[in-house]
C-alpha cells in the first residue's frame, strides 16, 4: 500500500489510474462547459453552487462554498444532468465527489448521500429512456470512491447522475435519510463526432450506412436514417423511412417514390394533400394533387374530381368512396 496525493492505494488502483489517463488523453471531453441542470438547487442564481459547476473543468476545491461544485438541497431524489448538444459516442464517465477536503472514507459523512447512486446516458432528459451504465449496489462508506469511473461505451446526448432514498423502501444503516447532487466534475470522454471509432476516434465506422459504431470496435449500433439490418445493409421497406425504419410515409402520389431518409414524397402529393410529407390536407377553396386546383362556382365541389355532387355541402378535398 502507498500514498498518493494523501489517499491510501493499492498497487494495482495505481495501475488502473495510469491505464485510465492514457485511454483519456486519447479521448475528448465531450461534457467540458455544456449546459447542465439540477434538481432541487441551494441557492437559485448563486454562481457557487450552480449545476455548470460540475462541467467547468475545474477541480482543485472540492468543497462546498469552493464554486467549483454542483450543490443541491437535500431531498428524496437528487438529479443532475449535462447536455452534450448532440448525440456523441462515449467510452467512459468520470465524477468527482465533493468532498469539503476531509480524509475520504468511513469517518465521512458526505459519503453517505452518494451511496446506491446511478449514472444514465439518454438521448432526452428522461433517464429511463436511455441506458443504464452504472447503478451501485456494493459500495459501502469505506469502498466508495472520492473519483468514480465506470466505461459506458453507448451513445447519447445526455449524461444523467441520479440518486434516492424513497418513502416505504428500506435502506442499510449507514445510508443517508436524504440524497443531494455534491458534484464536483463530471467528465464524460468519448468522441467529438459520430461515424469513427478507436482510441483516437479516427477510424470510419466500417458498415457504410451506419450511423454510430462501437467505440472501441466499430460494430454498428445505430444504422443512418432510411436503413436496417444488422450491418445497415437493408433499405427501409415501401411506405416507412427514418431512423429505425420507424416513420410511416404520407399520402404520397406514388407510394414508391417516399424518401426514404426524411419521408419526403419525391414525385408529390396525392390528390388532396399537401406539404413535404404530404399528411396537410388541402385547405377549403383548393383540390387536385398538391391541392394547385381552385374551386369554382359550385355548390359542391369534389377536390379530386372536380365534379359537383349533391352529396356533400361543401368543397371535398378527398373522395366520397
Amino acid at each position: 500500500m502507498m500514498s498518493l496525493s494523501g489517499h491510501y492505494v493499492y498497487p494495482h488502483d495505481v495501475l488502473a489510474v495510469i491505464c485510465l489517463l492514457t485511454v483519456s488523453q486519447a479521448y475528448v471531453n465531450v461534457a467540458l462547459n455544456k449546459p447542465a441542470y439540477q434538481q432541487y438547487p441551494y441557492s437559485t442564481g448563486d454562481d457557487t453552487y450552480t449545476a455548470t459547476n460540475a462541467v467547468d473543468g475545474r477541480k482543485s476545491d472540492l468543497s462546498m462554498d469552493g464554486g467549483q461544485c454542483s450543490v443541491s438541497n437535500d431531498r428524496q431524489t437528487a438529479t443532475w444532468w449535462v447536455n452534450l448538444s448532440n448525440i456523441h459516442s462515449i467510452h467512459h464517465i468520470t465524477i468527482y465527489f465533493r468532498t469539503d477536503h476531509h480524509q475520504w472514507g468511513p469517518s465521512d459523512e458526505l459519503t453517505l448521500y452518494f451511496l446506491r447512486f446511478s449514472v444514465y446516458v439518454s438521448n432526452t432528459t428522461d433517464r429511463l429512456q436511455g441506458t443504464l451504465c452504472f447503478k451501485d449496489n456494493t459500495f459501502t462508506r469505506a469502498t466508495i470512491p472520492a473519483v468514480f469511473t465506470t466505461t459506458c461505451p453507448v451513445h447519447g446526448q445526455y449524461v444523467i447522475y441520479y440518486n434516492e432514498r424513497l418513502p416505504g423502501v428500506t435502506y442499510p444503516d449507514e445510508y443517508s435519510d436524504d440524497v443531494s447532487n455534491d458534484l464536483c466534475e463530471v467528465e464524460v470522454y468519448g468522441c467529438p463526432a459520430t461515424g469513427y471509432f478507436g482510441s483516437n476516434c479516427s477510424v470510419p465506422c466500417p458498415d457504410i450506412n451506419c450511423q454510430y459504431c462501437h467505440i472501441e470496435t466499430g460494430t454498428c449500433q445505430g444504422c443512418k436514417p432510411g436503413f436496417k439490418g444488422h450491418r445497415c445493409e437493408m433499405d427501409c421497406a415501401g411506405g416507412t423511412y427514418g431512423a429505425g425504419c420507424k416513420e410511416t410515409c404520407g399520402h404520397c402520389r406514388d407510394a414508391n417514390q417516399c424518401s426514404i431518409n426524411n419521408g419526403t414524397c419525391l414525385t408529390g402529393c396525392d390528390a388532396g394533400f399537401k406539404g413535404n410529407l404530404c399528411r396537410t390536407v388541402c385547405d377549403k377553396g383548393s383540390y387536385g394533387y398538391d391541392c394547385n386546383g381552385t374551386c369554382g362556382h359550385c355548390r359542391d365541389c369534389n377536390l379530386i374530381l372536380k365534379i359537383n355532387t349533391m352529396r356533400f355541402s361543401r368543397c371535398l378535398l378527398l373522395l366520397p368512396y
